[in-house]
Parts: C-alpha cells; sequence; structure tokens
C-alpha cells in the first residue's frame, strides 16, 4: 500500500497539480486555449517526438511487437465499443460519442508526460509511447472523423489534413536522423532539447485549462458513467490479455499496458465541439475520466512494475 501510494505522489500527483495549476490560471487570466493548442501542436509536442525518437534505439522486432499490440488493442476497443453502444440503445449521434470516447486515448498530452516520469532511466518506454501517439492521431483522424463526419467529409480530405500534422513531419525526420546517425549541430539541438523538455508542463497546463471549462455537476449520467468504465478498466484489462497472448514481457509489455489505462483523449470533445455532435457529452466524458484517471492509472502502473518488472 505504501508502494501504491509512492507511485500515486510521485508520478500521478505531480499530472494532477500541473492541472489544477492550468485551470486556476485559466480561470484569472483566460488563455486563449486554441492558441495554446496550436503552440504544443506545432512546436512542444513535434519536439518533444522528434528528440525521443533521434535518441532512442528501438529494434524491429520491438517496433513489430508495438505495432501488432496496438493494431490488436484499438481493434477490440472499436468493436467493445460498437457493441456496448448498441447494447445501450444509443441514438447514432450519441453512438459516435460513446465510441470515440472509448477508442481515442489520451496518449499525448497525458500519456507521454506519466511516460517521461516513469521510463526517465529507459527511453525505449517513451518511444513506445511516442508510437502510440502516431497510431492514436491516425485513428483520431481516421475512425474519429468518420464517426462524426462521415456523410460530410472527403477520405483523402482526412489524409491530406492527417499528412499536414507536424508530428508526422517530427516521425519521420527523427526516425531517418536515428537511422542514417546524422549528428544535429549544438546551436540547433540545444533549442530543440529546451523546446522539448517544456513540452510536460505545457501540455498539462494546458489541459488543466481546457477542463476547467466543463460543468462536474452535469458530467454525472449513465453514457459517462460506462465510457469511463469500459475506457479505464476493461480496456487495461484487454490489453493485459492481448500482452499475455502475444508473450510480451520487460519494459515492452509495462509501456504497453500502462498506455492502455490513459483517459480519453480531448481530441473526442474537441472533434465533437466542431461538428456539434453531442459536444456537452463529450467534453464531460473527458473531464470525468481524466479524474478518476488519477487513481486507476496509479494502480495500473504498481501493478505493471509487479507483473513486468
Amino acid at each position: 500500500m505504501m508502494y501504491l501510494g509512492m507511485i500515486f505522489f510521485q508520478i500521478v500527483a505531480p499530472i494532477l497539480v500541473l492541472l489544477v495549476l492550468g485551470a486556476v490560471l485559466q480561470k484569472k487570466f483566460h488563455f486563449n486555449l486554441k492558441a495554446l493548442s496550436q503552440l504544443i501542436t506545432y512546436c512542444f509536442m513535434p519536439a518533444a517526438v522528434f528528440v525521443n525518437l533521434y535518441e532512442t534505439r528501438i529494434e524491429l522486432p520491438v517496433l513489430v511487437e508495438v505495432a501488432l499490440f496496438i493494431l490488436l488493442f484499438i481493434g477490440s476497443q472499436m468493436v467493445l465499443s460498437h457493441f456496448i453502444a448498441k447494447g445501450l440503445g444509443l441514438v447514432k449521434t450519441e453512438a459516435a460519442v460513446f465510441k470515440n470516447s472509448v477508442v481515442l486515448i489520451n496518449s499525448g498530452n497525458y500519456g507521454i508526460p506519466v511516460a517521461q516520469m516513469i521510463f526517465v532511466t529507459q527511453p525505449i518506454g517513451v518511444a513506445i509511447q511516442v508510437i502510440l501517439v502516431i497510431f492514436q492521431n491516425m485513428t483520431t483522424y481516421t475512425y474519429g472523423l468518420y464517426n462524426l463526419i462521415s456523410s460530410t467529409k472527403s477520405g483523402m480530405s482526412i489524409v491530406k489534413d492527417f499528412l499536414k500534422m507536424p508530428i508526422i513531419h517530427a516521425l519521420i525526420i527523427g526516425v531517418a536522423m536515428n537511422y542514417f546517425d546524422i549528428t544535429i549541430p549544438q546551436f540547433i539541438k540545444i533549442p530543440i532539447d529546451h523546446v522539448a523538455d517544456g513540452f510536460i508542463a505545457v501540455a498539462l497546463i494546458t489541459l488543466g485549462a481546457q477542463l476547467s471549462q466543463l460543468e462536474i455537476k452535469s458530467m454525472f449520467n449513465k453514457t459517462v458513467f460506462i465510457s469511463c468504465f469500459t475506457r479505464l478498466i476493461i480496456g487495461p484489462a484487454v490489453a493485459l490479455l492481448i500482452i499475455f497472448t502475444l508473450g510480451l514481457d520487460g519494459v515492452v509489455a509495462q509501456s504497453l499496458f500502462i498506455a492502455s489505462s490513459f483517459p480519453t483523449s480531448r481530441n473526442s470533445s474537441s472533434l465533437a465541439l466542431e461538428y456539434d455532435v453531442e459536444s456537452a457529452t463529450a467534453a464531460q466524458t473527458v473531464l470525468f475520466s481524466t479524474i478518476v484517471s488519477c487513481i486507476t492509472v496509479t494502480i495500473v502502473i504498481y501493478v505493471a512494475e509487479l507483473l513486468f518488472t
């Protein structure tokens, strides 16, 4: 129990502190959240992705294992959320938001900071999380968009929007420079490192600012509860089953199991708001799952370290 508390105070609590700080600052100064979000998307996150991929050596077998896990895990969440939504008798718009809330995970703002804190001496753990961010973004702008606007947006335009994402460019450049062992001049590497180091704080403060605009009292409804239970409890259980089935172990298994426990992505709320599809329910789910994840993620980290040390 003492060890469980240590995990909470050393890993989850610092994240919670930054979320609260973001909420307090937003209430006082009313930041332009769109500008902050763009700063993260176009500056901080690409830098963090590039640095992690550039400095980490990932063996091909490990990459294959991670990719196989991701495909099985995301696929299982799609199928699971579809049947649960059908069982609940949700209308088409509610079902779309529900499915997105289960499948789309906050691997960026929440996941990478957690991974950087846990795997501070094991860069491969962070690199795996970066790969998960890429797959999650692909899922968001394909499956997630399809759920909400399949009748109004063409497949090609979705592909074009995806290819414009800076994180994709950072991924390609980072992998290429790593593979060809290209040295970065110090006057370029130093500012990139500074930006990458600032990602955790800026991302979490911004997420806290975004969450502060939601009404807590309105999020207590059946759809939100079931969505969060599926995302935070059933999701990690399914991930653990896949990990055992694939025979994964060590840091790879630990990183993937922990990554499966993160809360609903804020992108699910952003998409719902942008296309006016049950945006209130989507935002409530993001807030509730983020709050509850402080407990569930702590437990998953503890279990992961017990099972895969």
